[in-house]
């Protein structure tokens, strides 16, 4: 467990918007061993949605259309998936 100063002083020097598009980049790398398209799909339609939820008073709108790409791109993953 991290102590919560070492969290703290971590964030403090970035925004929302990249902290989640951090944990964005972790999660889809640490999907990619699983060799599953749908879900690297299902993880950029969760993301999308989360970039596109965000409060515009804490990110810059720059996240809001890369919520709304994934929010794109996600489906069309999906959808070209195999079973």
């Amino acid at each position: 467990m991290l102590p919560l100063q070492l969290v703290d002083s971590f964030l403090l020097n970035y925004n929302v918007g990249q902290a989640l598009l951090l944990v964005f980049a972790f999660a889809t790398v640490g999907v990619l061993p699983l060799r599953s398209q749908k879900l690297v799909a299902l993880n950029a339609i969760v993301f999308g949605l989360v970039f596109a939820l965000t409060p515009q008073s804490l990110v810059p709108v720059h996240y809001l259309f890369l919520g709304i790409g994934l929010l794109v791109v996600g489906p069309l993953l999906y959808a070209t998936a195999n079973d």
